[in-house]
């Protein structure tokens, strides 16, 4: 068990790598080798500092991470998002995700839109302790499906003016996932508090399995020994409150590159429009998009780009990317 809070998502993140590298136990669930901490609770004290920024070692694609939050708050389960991650495309049936949060979030039995349910719930009592998203669904969670949900649902809590969000998962791949549950779950949580007229509180996230598969061990250790972070590590991403009335057709407007006209999700699309650009082969275009895009987003995607060419040279040489996804 264990408890780590911080002001930014890289030094939470970096505080639970070390907790699970020093303190987890070995354990291979369906076989795949991890070191695990059973019973985390993770809390992030400025919920907009949620970029996890950590090159060389750790570099996330923001590209995905800004795709997979439209994609999730959009309600949807389409295959555009195979655009930003291949590798989703292994866990999918019928080559759709049978896990995808997104219609379980907007359109839960084909119709219940959570996420404005908990809008009203908390408009119409702030004190109320019903303001809650289910995810986890069992009549299609154990039907043998590739993609099955890590987190089980949300639970908002409005106390003092201040909005507090827990999320709470079954499961946390503490490498690879988490850096991108984060992104999308702290959204989410500011979106709410715009509103419900809230300020934005403290992001608790419980997890019963913390864990590091043992191929990323390696890189988990190299961080004790790693640069300090950067200065986007530490920095607030932009602003992204937005009318409860604009908001579906604001998504429409990032996923399909048209003008949304509103800095912090235009960064969002500016992101995604330069990975498409990138993913088509027009690879210099796409650089030259991303470097042109002014914010953390931009510069996270720029440095993404300097790590999948490392990547590609290690291949070359070596025939292992012998880096994370």
């Amino acid at each position: 068990m264990i408890n780590v809070s911080a002001d930014s998502a890289t030094t939470l993140w970096l505080a639970a790598v070390d907790a699970v590298v020093r303190s987890g136990t070995p354990h291979a669930p369906r076989g795949l080798r991890t070191r695990e901490i059973v019973d985390a609770h993770l809390s992030l004290a400025r919920p907009r500092r949620r970029l996890v920024c950590a090159p060389p070692t750790r570099v996330i694609n923001a590209a995905f991470a800004a795709a997979e939050t439209v994609w999730i708050l959009a309600g949807v389960d389409d295959d555009w998002i195979y655009t930003y991650n291949q590798r989703l495309q292994q866990f999918a049936d019928d080559h759709v995700l049978r896990g995808a949060y997104g219609p379980r979030l907007r359109s839960w039995a084909s119709g219940v839109d959570q996420l404005d349910l908990v809008r009203r719930e908390l408009l119409a009592d702030p004190s109320t302790r019903r303001a809650v998203v289910q995810l986890w669904d069992p009549a299609r969670d154990h039907q043998g499906h590739r993609d099955v949900p890590c987190t089980l649902g949300y639970w908002f809590s409005l106390r003092g003016g201040r909005l507090d969000m827990h999320t709470t998962m079954r499961s946390q791949d503490l490498w690879l996932g988490f850096c991108y549950d984060l992104y999308v779950n702290t959204v989410v949580h500011e979106l709410v508090a715009g509103w419900v007229g809230a300020e934005l509180g403290v992001y608790h996230h419980h997890i019963g399995s913390l864990h590091v598969y043992d191929e990323h061990l390696p890189y988990a250790r190299d961080l004790a020994t790693a640069a300090p972070p950067q200065a986007d590590a530490h920095t607030d991403m932009a602003p992204l409150a937005v009318p409860w009335q604009d908001f579906d057709q604001l998504l429409q407007a990032v996923i399909h590159g048209r003008e949304c006209g509103h800095p912090g999700w235009t960064e969002m699309a500016e992101v995604m429009r330069s990975y498409r650009i990138y993913k088509s082969g027009d690879t210099s275009d796409g650089r030259a998009h991303a470097q042109g895009i002014d914010g953390p987003l931009g510069r996270a995607l720029t440095a993404w780009y300097a790590h999948l060419d490392r990547a590609a040279g290690l291949l070359h040489t070596t025939g292992s990317t012998g880096g994370t996804a």
